[in-house]
């Protein structure tokens, strides 16, 4: 498994990379939040394409990186959610509030 991440690889384009869990979250959630609050595009791409294993502190990042992104007027679109995440979503009743963006 590689290392967690969160970077912007081109303006409006966040990439979350590796294993989102407790020990990786909170890192994440600051680097994350800074990135967003610096973005300058009009919309917001949470791209979890490089996701290895989430759990349901993957989930919460992204719930909250869109509410960091809508917050700062940006529209929000999750692209790529990985099938762990998804199931996560599902239990809560999420999946469409995701699927929405």
């Amino acid at each position: 498994m590689s290392a967690s991440a969160v970077t912007m690889s081109e303006p409006g384009v966040l990439n979350l990379a590796g294993v989102l869990d407790y020990s990786s979250g909170p890192g994440l959630r600051k680097q994350g939040k800074a990135l967003i609050a610096a973005c300058k595009a009009q919309a917001l791409v949470l791209d979890c394409s490089q996701v290895e294993k989430s759990s349901s502190v993957g989930l919460s990042l992204l719930l909250a990186f869109m509410r960091d992104g809508k917050s700062a007027g940006k529209a929000v679109e999750v692209r790529s959610m990985p099938q762990d995440m998804r199931e996560i979503a599902e239990v809560y009743d999420l999946d469409e509030v995701l699927a929405g963006q």
